[in-house]
Formats: structure tokens, sequence, C-alpha cells
């Protein structure tokens, strides 16, 4: 472990590892209970995804985006853990979150980063609306916790729901959603379901969040506090992580088998939860901005992780195209098909970037927000250009990567020595290399893990619907209406002075104006470490 004076503890892969054996969660994979989650095979690609974030910080060469400044407290933190305070902030995290998910494909624990900012930001919303400090400085000893400890949190945010057509207090089941059943002097006592939570059986501890707008009559409904994984009371309900049994010994699932990601279905069965811990139970009203920040952070963040993906993606298309005997740059059809592949993910990231620059302090918190319509038009396209980019993938690769006889056959001695000679194409580049390389792309876009990316991609951070209605929602129509009213009504090179007919500035399509984006708290400032030029990692042994 590595700690000093000025930085807060920060661990290392295997310090993660052996963290996790403090904690006696009750966790179900395959039908059966794990003993112990640090050993238990089913999420070893999990584990392997997660540490990797936490040696990357313990590298000096990535230490530029991996740590941060934690402003609060002056120490350095590692980034999944920070609060972003500056355009550069957003701009490490984009690049950070990229960095990692270039070697795990999602590395997860960038959700820490999204839920923390996002509860920071609530938390000083409901002071300001209250007069008090007693909600922000609940939130800034969680912080410190978190941060001194180096904790990785899950995000109990998506509920059960139920009945979509119902709203939370409408639901024949109640435990549907999470929600408050005791307040007492120790704290809430919670009961209820949270679906989909990223990393459920192996994080230190959980955030549990609401994950729609309530009303009044869903207050019980509207809660937000942190639990230890193994809290008495909780049942979590997982996946295994990538495909950690698949022909271990042979080579079928490259990748797949190192790095995944679990998720669970978590059970809440009356838990107890201490008031240090609880952000706020029963503000309703506040529900909203909470889910709403938390989708703005956590999209702009999908954004850095996708593409880290993409880079998998190119370069597995580009070393394929090699094997097979062809050079992109002479063969236009793949050339335009690489172009095209290159295009999608640097799309989607250069709005990453755009939301990062054009990012804005929260009014409450001082905590920096990506620019909303940037951050949901990047990830409205990485999800729904997901499919896209394994189409090209599979494009630029020719059919061998799923009618490839399957690795066992490599070791066959009746078979194995003629598909050696067959089955090379380009004489350069060995057959084992060769197969390797399809079944890396067969790994990543056609088996289970690019099956997986696929749905993740569409739904992760809500659905393509939710995105539209937010970009609809803060894209300055208004500005393009006055402009276009502003020609027809002066005409083409009139002078400046006031319009003869001015619009009504309370007509719904005209309402939603763009200030202006360059200004000092939307811009980045001389002398912030933005976009790091980072050494390439090295390749995985």
């Amino acid at each position: 472990m590595n700690a000093t004076a000025s930085t807060a503890l920060l661990m290392s892969g295997r310090d993660y590892r052996e963290s996790l054996r403090r904690y006696r969660p009750a966790v179900f994979v395959d039908g059966r209970r794990v003993e112990n989650v640090a050993d238990e095979p089913a999420f070893q690609p999990g584990l392997n995804a997660i540490a990797l974030t936490y040696d990357y910080a313990l590298k000096d060469k990535y230490a530029p985006v991996m740590r941060a400044v934690q402003h609060t407290s002056g120490k350095t933190v590692n980034r999944m853990t920070h609060i972003d305070t500056s355009a550069g902030d957003l701009l490490n995290k984009l690049e950070a979150v990229r960095l990692v998910c270039q070697e795990t494909g999602c590395a997860q624990r960038y959700l820490t980063h999204d839920a923390l900012n996002a509860i920071g930001q609530v938390s000083a919303r409901i002071d300001d609306a209250r007069g008090t400090r007693e909600h922000t400085a609940r939130f800034l000893n969680y912080l410190h916790r978190v941060q001194d400890q180096d904790l990785t949190l899950g995000i109990a945010m998506t509920d059960a729901k139920g009945d979509r057509s119902r709203r939370p207090h409408e639901q024949a089941n109640v435990d549907s959603y999470v929600h408050v059943v005791e307040r007492n002097a120790k704290g809430i006592v919670i009961s209820g379901t949270k679906a989909i939570v990223t990393g459920a059986p192996y994080v230190h501890e959980l955030l549990v969040m609401p994950c729609r707008n309530m009303g009044k009559e869903d207050a019980d409904f509207a809660v937000c506090c942190a639990v230890p994984v193994d809290a008495p009371g909780i049942t979590i309900v997982a996946r295994p992580a990538g495909r950690p049994g698949d022909k271990l010994e042979h080579g079928d699932a490259l990748f797949s088998r190192k790095y995944g990601q679990s998720t669970g279905v978590v059970l809440f069965d009356k838990v107890l939860v201490p008031w240090e811990s609880v952000f706020y139970a029963g503000e309703w009203e506040h529900s909203g901005h909470l889910t709403y920040s938390y989708a703005t952070h956590h999209r702009h963040t999908c954004i850095g992780a996708r593409a880290g993906f993409g880079d998998l993606l190119i370069g597995a298309g580009a070393l394929m195209c090699e094997a097979n005997g062809f050079d992109p740059g002479r063969e236009t059809h793949l050339r335009e098909q690489m172009v095209e592949l290159i295009k999608i993910t640097e799309g989607f990231f250069a709005c990453g970037v755009a939301a990062s620059v054009y990012g804005k302090e929260d009014e409450h918190s001082h905590t920096f927000m990506p620019d909303p319509v940037f951050s949901n038009i990047g990830k409205l396209l990485l999800a729904t250009q997901i499919y896209d980019m394994h189409r090209i993938a599979h494009y630029v690769s020719g059919g061998l990567i799923v009618t490839l006889p399957g690795p066992d056959e490599d070791h066959n001695p009746e078979t194995a020595a003629r598909l050696s000679e067959v089955l090379r194409a380009n004489p350069a580049v060995p057959y084992e290399q060769r197969i390797e390389t399809a079944r890396f792309i067969e790994d990543l876009t056609a088996g289970y893990q690019g099956g997986w990316y696929s749905v993740i991609s569409l739904h992760g951070g809500g659905s393509p619907a939710a995105m539209k209605q937010e970009i609809y929602r803060n894209y300055p129509i208004g500005s393009k209406v006055e402009l276009v009213e502003r020609i027809l009504e002066r005409g083409i090179g009139a002078d400046g002075g006031p319009a003869s007919a001015p619009h009504d500035p309370e007509r719904a399509i005209t309402r939603n104006r763009q200030p202006g984006k360059c200004c000092d708290t939307g811009c980045s400032t001389p002398g912030q470490p933005v976009m790091v030029d980072l050494p390439v990692p090295p390749p995985r042994a």
C-alpha cells in the first residue's frame, strides 16, 4: 500500500482483493451461495477489471489522469473517487476512463465517481433550500472516508420497478422499489429491490439512489444512502463476470475470461442505515435533480468507456486485415470501413471532449457538470452505433471469426498440422496469430461478451429515449428560432436594432436559449492539466 501525509491511501489491485476478505456479503451465483467473493472463480474477470483501476493509479506514467487532488481535503486521491471542479477534471476523467477501458473493455469503477459527484450536488442543493450545512457536511465526511480508504462503490439505482405504468406508491408489491419502512434514533430502515447493480458482489459499499423523479406520495421511496455490501438484510443474486469457465486451457474466450462484469439484483430486507450514512430520506422534491445529475455525469463517463472499447476494435480490425493478407491503405473498401469505425469512435468521444470543455460549475456545490447536450448526444451515438461498430469489425475480419474450428482442434494431432497450413493467409503472419486475433474479435463482438456490450451500451445510463428527451430539453432551440425570426423580420444585412415585431419570450419553443458558451466557467483556463498525453499501455501478458 502507498500512503503519505498528502496522499490518501492508494491501494493496489492485490490490496483491493485482500480488502474484500473483510466483508461477508450474502451472494448467490449460478444457484449457489458464494463463500468468499475474492476467490470465487465466477467473479474473477470482474475483479481483474476493477483491480486494474487501482494498479494504474500507482503507475507514475498514468498519474496525471489516474490521480487527482481533492479540493476539500488537499489529498491526492484515485480519479475514480474524485469530485470534479474544473473542465480539466472532466477531461482527465474522460481520458482516465478511456485508458482503463482500453485494457478491460469496461472497468466498472467509474460509476463510483459519477454517483459521488451527483450526491455531492444534491446534498448542497438541499442545504441551500433549507439554509443549513448538515447534508453537505455529512456527504463530505463520507466522501473523505471513501477516498482515504480507496473504496469501490456499487450504484444501487435502478429499482425493480414492477408495473412500469404505475408510480412507486401505486405498485401492488411495495418492494418493487427500495423505500423507507421505519425511522428511529439510530437511522432509517429500508426494504425493496434494486436491479442491475454493476459489480454488486465485489464492491465495498452500495450507494442507494432513486431511479426517477418522485411525487409527494412517493416520499418514502425518495431515499439516498450508503450501506456496506454485507449489511444485515442484504442479499445479492448475481450473474458471472465474463466467461471465466470457457476453455481456459486452450484460449477460446481470450478476452472475456480475463475481463468482464458481474451485475446483481440486490434485495433489501429491513436494512438499518445509520443517520451518518443517510444523504436524504423523504426529500422527494430533490429526486429528479439527483437522477438528472447522475445521468449526466454517467453518460459523459460512458463515452470514455466505449471509446476504450472502440480502440480495441480498431486495433483488432487492423490486425485481422493484415492477417488476411490485406493492407487497408490499398484496399479501398477496407479503408473506408476502418475510417468509419474510427469516425464513430472518435465522433462520440469528441462529444465527450466538448461536454468537458463546455462544462459549467454547479451553483450549489461548485462541482463541475458536463454539458448535458453534448453528454447525451455522445451517449446516444455510442448507444445506437455500437451495432455498427460490431458490423464493421465483422466486415473487415471476414467470416473466419465464427467459422474457425474450435481451439480443441489446435491440439488435435489428426487435424492441427493441416489446419495450420491451409488456414494461414499472410505468409508473414503465423497461423497461431491469425486465429488468436479472429477469436479475440469473436469474443468482443459475436459471442457472449459481444452481445453483452451491445445491450449495456444501448441501455446503460438510460435508454436512447431518455437521452433524446434530455437533448431536446436542454438544447437552445429558442436561440435558433430567434436567429431566423431576426432574419425574417429585419432582412439579411439589416442593422442591429430591435426587431419590429419581437417574439413572445414565454413561447415554449423559444424559452430555451443559449446564453453563450465561451465564458470563464465553461472553458479551460491556462495551466489546467487537460488532455494529458499518456504512453500506450503495455500489451497484456
